[in-house]
């Protein structure tokens, strides 16, 4: 692990103990095992590292998609990529509440589409390719739906995880009902 990848593990878990705005730059850098003037060769402030935490986050999602998106139907493909999201956002829910409420507060918020793109190409590859293989309506804009669809499942994934109280019964009831509305949304054939 380089330098700059323990300066993001350390404040993770430095934001994690005590919160954003108690966390410093020292408890950062002590927990990192590093120099402080170490943390300012790639950071200029505390809240600098947000992106990359957020970029951590991506990671893990496109690595769960990797792993879990594995069949061929595009109905089939948009129940593993919602399982994986929400299994991620309730694995991480710590993570993606530090993402939120510290990158938000922040002007480096203008970051979040480039942090997001690798999750929005991915997207908008597995649309393409059920395009190509006329699966879904053939007046989709691939690149557009794949940020609804990211932002659809994330809200809902965060709406249950990070803000409600839920159980199993009414995640699956969720995890259906928005399933159900993609798949209908893309017109996926065999849903007609």
């Amino acid at each position: 692990m380089d330098k700059k990848e323990r300066i993001v593990e350390a404040a993770i878990v430095a934001f994690k103990e005590k919160g954003v705005e108690k966390t410093t730059i020292t408890d950062i850098v002590k927990r990192a095992g590093i120099a402080q003037g170490t943390y300012y060769l790639y950071f200029p402030s505390k809240l600098a590292v947000m992106p990359s935490i957020a970029e951590v986050f991506v990671n893990k999602l496109i690595d769960r998609l990797h792993k879990s998106v594995r069949s061929d139907s595009i109905e089939r493909q948009i129940e593993e990529v919602v399982e994986a999201i929400f299994s991620i956002t309730e694995e991480h829910n710590e993570l993606a509440i530090l993402i939120y409420s510290g990158l938000t507060q922040t002007e480096y918020v203008k970051e979040w589409e480039m942090i997001y793109a690798p999750l929005y190409d991915w997207f908008d590859g597995m649309l393409a390719r059920a395009l190509d293989r006329k699966a879904i309506r053939e007046t989709i804009n691939t690149a557009y739906t794949a940020k609804i669809m990211v932002g659809a499942i994330e809200s809902t994934a965060e709406q249950l995880y990070l803000y409600d109280q839920h159980d199993q019964a009414s995640a699956q009831a969720h995890k259906n009902e928005l399933i159900s509305f993609i798949s209908h949304a893309l017109g996926a054939s065999g849903l007609h």
